[in-house]
């Protein structure tokens, strides 16, 4: 299921009663005006024979320039994104400094029909919010894995 199944870690720190969420904003110049739903966890596709975590782990790292913080991968399960696109989730109690990002890029040819290629951050920001700014925020099909997030931590 190469192409329509991605994997993501959700980062998360509490703050108090709070539990705030590491989103990033979505780079390029579809999603550059744009902020409600434009935000999500760093992910990306699992390439073939790849395991789902390792594949979270590489694209977090690519995504964000930086190294997976260390702690205990909780696995959230998986939600479907529009489109049908599935993501592997899973969270990671940590704390990262958003300035610290370095993000990946990626080409694409802009403007449509220029012939012109540019390259664009994967990830134009980085933030945290907490829980209910984050549903928000961040991409609607990703939304459940707030909700399991938040369920995960209530049972523990």
């Amino acid at each position: 299921m190469v192409g329509k199944h991605s994997a993501g870690i959700l980062v998360f720190r509490r703050t108090g009663p709070e539990v705030e969420v590491l989103l990033g904003h979505m780079g390029g110049p579809f999603w550059a005006r744009k902020d409600a739903g434009a935000w999500s966890i760093p992910k990306g596709e699992i390439d073939a024979d790849e395991p789902p975590r390792a594949a979270a782990r590489r694209e977090f790292t690519e995504e964000l320039g930086l190294p997976v913080p260390d702690g205990e991968l909780i696995e959230l399960g998986t939600v479907r994104q529009s489109g049908g696109k599935k993501v592997d989730v899973w969270a990671l109690e940590a704390d990262l400094d958003p300035a610290s990002v370095v993000p990946g890029t990626f080409e694409m040819i802009w403007p449509p029909g220029s012939g012109r290629r540019q390259e664009f951050p994967e990830i134009d920001r980085v933030a945290w919010f907490d829980l209910a700014t984050a549903r928000e925020k961040i991409v609607r099909g990703q939304r459940q894995a707030l909700d399991l997030l938040e369920q995960r931590i209530a049972a523990s």
